[in-house]
């Protein structure tokens, strides 16, 4: 059984207003334990969201730029010969390794394709982000935590963690409102508050209104999650367009680079930034090239800034995935590619993301990880990628 806290007031600086109505539980997800219904556990403010018409058409847009990258890859994908196949005869699985207490999904996983930036609420195969295995214990009791990203897959999973050790949540996103409202159902039947924000982590001004909204909510900033990402494959260099190649880095690591500058006047010692990198940061990845060179680089960046910060005493990681059960792949690769997604890890699967999750709380927490800053931690499923 999880260890909750007691709810929190909320913010007295928060503007006031309803609060929304909850949505219907997705199909096929796994219901997670949950404390009785409380007064005052309401998300601070009590608006589902936090945004500006500016920010909002600037999201649309994003997301219209980003179906048509996808759609263009797509049709390139059904004119290219001899489509790949997924083969999945018994005799050509090896045995996956278990999860925390129990058996997670392996391939053959469902052959879906998501149109972008993807709806985890739309995957035949619901993600697992509840951890009915991780007791929390206060290690992020009274903090104040900003993640973008944070509507789903790795970010969600992550903000739920988050909230059962305490803390309250500012979930950033782009565009996927059904899944936000779900995670902030989540976060605050854990006992935390929560506000959403959506927007655009390319834009700069963006940025700074969440990280500020984030602040007038819940009154301070210790803990800034950099998780948001584009991810798009393309077979060959030649059909790396400029604007694709643009849309990621703008997105991958423009992204981090206002968040971090935006969340840094109000980090004080002690607090800590954590980043999503990737194993393709670390050994590359034949058809993404844009995609691994922007995690190459935010591994580099989480390096950097860890040494600029340190005499501030504000710790700087990353995390460094492998394959994990998220919307980003299968809104990005085919129904052939997704079936086999993860069957080449040495553990025979993906990850999912509970399994990921509590390395960001590793890393957030002063208790677990006050010496440690500027590394780059690999949770790929594989023997020796450490990069």
């Amino acid at each position: 059984m999880s260890t909750r806290r007691a709810p929190k007031a909320p913010a007295a600086t928060a503007p006031a207003a309803s609060t929304p109505a909850k949505p219907a539980a997705k199909k096929g997800a796994a219901a997670p334990s949950r404390p009785p219904a409380r007064t005052g556990s309401s998300q601070a403010g009590g608006s589902a969201n936090t945004t500006t018409p500016a920010a909002a058409s600037a999201s649309a847009a994003t997301t219209r730029k980003q179906q048509k990258i996808q759609a263009e890859q797509d049709a390139k994908d059904r004119k290219a010969p001899n489509g790949k196949q997924a083969d999945t005869s018994p005799s050509a699985k090896k045995k996956a390794a278990p999860g925390p207490g129990r058996a997670e999904p392996a391939p053959p996983l469902p052959r879906q394709h998501l149109t972008k930036p993807g709806s985890e609420a739309q995957m035949q195969l619901q993600p697992r982000f509840e951890a009915p295995h991780y007791a929390g214990s206060g290690k992020l009791q009274g903090f104040s935590t900003l993640i973008t990203g944070g509507d789903s897959g790795i970010g969600r999973a992550v903000a739920v963690l988050f909230a059962r050790e305490g803390a309250d949540v500012a979930i950033a996103y782009l565009s996927e409102h059904e899944d936000a409202e779900r995670t902030r159902e989540l976060v605050e039947a854990e006992g935390g508050r929560c506000i959403l924000l959506p927007g655009d982590v390319r834009d700069a001004s963006y940025c700074q209104q969440a990280v500020a909204q984030a602040v007038k909510a819940f009154g301070k900033l210790n803990v800034l999650v950099n998780n948001a990402a584009f991810q798009e494959h393309a077979a060959s260099l030649a059909d790396l367009t400029e604007e694709r190649f643009d849309e990621t880095f703008r997105t991958n690591i423009y992204g981090y680079f206002h968040m971090a500058k935006a969340a840094l006047p109000h980090l004080q010692r002690g607090d800590a930034i954590i980043n999503t990198g990737s194993v393709t940061g670390l050994r590359g990845s034949k058809e993404l090239l844009d995609y691994s060179a922007t995690k190459g680089a935010i591994h580099a960046f989480t390096k950097a800034l860890a040494h600029n910060l340190a005499d501030k005493g504000i710790r700087v990681n990353a995390v460094a995935p492998g394959p994990v059960w998220t919307p980003l792949n299968p809104a990005d690769k085919s129904p052939e590619d997704i079936a086999e997604f993860g069957e080449k890890t040495h553990l025979g699967r993906p990850a999912q993301p509970e399994e990921i999750s509590p390395a960001y709380v590793f890393l957030a927490a002063p208790a677990c990880s006050s010496y440690i800053t500027g590394i780059v931690l690999p949770i790929t499923g594989n023997a020796g990628d450490g990069g």
